[in-house]
């Protein structure tokens, strides 16, 4: 019998250019990410396979809509520390973290790039210890042909002492697809943790 492939574009993340993310500051501001630069979808699958770093981060008031950041491959997701001074974005396509200071202007100022092993998706920080947790694709061209026999596998990576010199990053979870496929996101509380995914099913754990 013949394997069936199938061509999977993930809507929100490949071929949407329009914001990706968003993160509240207070009651009318926030930062938002835009993945691709350009509006047509062919012009946004050139410029995500010739490598433009023309994506950016905006914040939005009442008063004023601003690029605050650029520089990005494919800025995604996007949170911000317990304290409110620092903006984390995820380069998708980079595979890396920028750690981005708050001015009292509302714009960011670029402090270091974490750079990971692995597609960065959605982030979101660890109400207990101000960690980031990442919910990462291991492998993007798992995603981007889909095999039924061979599904893009899920990862979560938790990032410790951001500001450091050297953060720590670890694991939190890591599955090659058998369970949970194409991990997008992860928020834990209480010692549990909840995974996302662009297009599978949840996963609930106990830490």
């Amino acid at each position: 019998m013949a394997l069936k492939i199938l061509i999977y574009f993930p809507v929100g993340w490949l071929l949407s250019p329009v914001v990706n993310d968003i993160v509240a500051l207070g009651p009318e501001q926030f930062y938002a990410t835009r993945d691709h630069y350009f509006t047509s979808h062919f012009l946004s699958l050139l410029e995500m396979f010739i490598g433009l770093q023309w994506t950016y981060v905006l914040f939005y008031s009442p008063r004023e809509v601003k690029v605050v950041a650029g520089g990005f491959s494919s800025a995604n997701g996007i949170t911000v520390s317990l304290d409110k001074k620092y903006i984390y974005v995820a380069d998708v396509m980079a595979k890396n973290i920028h750690v981005m200071k708050i001015h009292d202007n509302w714009d960011l100022t670029r402090l270091k790039v974490i750079q990971l092993d692995t597609l960065v998706d959605n982030l979101t920080i660890d109400p207990d210890t101000g960690d980031i947790l990442a919910g990462c694709h291991p492998n993007a061209m798992k995603l981007l042909v889909y095999n039924p026999k061979d599904p893009p596998g899920s990862e979560v990576l938790r990032i410790q002492d951001v500001l450091s010199e050297k953060p720590r990053i670890s694991t939190e979870y890591a599955n090659s697809g058998s369970v949970l496929q194409g991990s997008s996101v992860a928020s834990v509380y209480n010692r549990r943790l909840l995974i996302g995914t662009i297009f599978h099913k949840a996963l609930y754990c106990v830490l």
